[in-house]
């Protein structure tokens, strides 16, 4: 399944770039907007929630096709969400670039894309559409790939989320020095899910590493338990979309606004 999505990524790149060239595209960065720091959002005290406007997926199917992004951003931000996660995959997801913009104007959160990003085309995409941060999975990469992409994104004050999800992945993404680890709990293969993932990759995580927990996590009980073992944040999609009520899931998901974290110390 993976293999297909990279596939249909640098295809989708292709295709837009022909429309609009790299140096088109870069002469558009002098009008980007405010900065929203990412990586900050996500060590504030408590765990902090990374809310995702997702309208479908491979996986799950048709999730919620009629949410408008304003409305579900929205009410993620009244419920105490930290960052937002955006998916712009049209062909899989439903998502777009207008997406992030439409969030971007809708609240005042940080804002991650999320994407199969393999081509630095897409992080002049990001920049310029309102992004704050973007996914990168080391499945995805070689290792040429991901320091490189990693670099370009950091030149373009992009934060980054380095995606893993085994030993072999995480020990790559240290190599590339990210800062951000995303434990994905979803084996992008199979499409399976276990979340004792991230309590398996925990222990190999250095300390100073910020680690959020991604996929599986419905639940506030759930979001203690990662809280007790050091993670720092959570990203979430398919249970607040499904919510009846967005903002009271979120609220219940992100927990107490007091209270202070015990983060590692290098």
């Amino acid at each position: 399944m993976i293999e297909q999505l990279i596939s249909a990524a640098r295809a989708g790149v292709d295709e837009r770039r022909r429309g609009l060239p790299l140096a088109d595209l870069e002469a558009q960065l002098h009008g980007r907007g405010e900065d929203r720091p990412f990586n900050e959002a996500l060590v504030r005290p408590g765990l902090s929630l990374i809310a995702e406007f997702k309208r479908r997926s491979p996986s799950a199917g048709e999730i919620s096709a009629e949410a408008t992004v304003a409305a579900q951003v929205a009410a993620y931000e009244r419920g105490g969400a930290a960052a937002l996660s955006v998916l712009t995959d049209e062909q899989h997801f439903g998502g777009s670039l207008e997406d992030v913009r439409a969030a971007r104007a809708a609240c005042d959160l940080p804002i991650l894309r999320k994407d199969f990003i393999v081509d630095p085309y897409q992080l002049y995409e990001a920049a310029i559409n309102g992004a704050d941060a973007v996914l990168l999975i080391v499945r995805a990469l070689d290792d040429a790939e991901l320091r490189s992409l990693y670099g370009e994104a950091r030149g373009l004050d992009l934060d980054c989320l380095v995606e893993v999800h085994d030993e072999g992945e995480l020990e790559r993404a240290l190599e590339a020095d990210a800062e951000v680890i995303g434990i994905n709990n979803r084996n992008l293969d199979e499409g399976t899910v276990d979340v004792t993932t991230t309590y398996e990759l925990m222990p190999a995580v250095p300390a100073g590493k910020t680690v959020v927990a991604e996929s599986g996590i419905s639940e506030r009980s759930e979001l203690e338990e990662l809280e007790r073992v050091g993670v720092d944040a959570v990203l979430i999609g398919g249970a607040l979309m499904s919510a009846a009520d967005p903002e009271a899931k979120a609220r219940e998901l992100a927990g107490p606004d007091e209270g202070t974290r015990e983060h590692r110390l290098p």
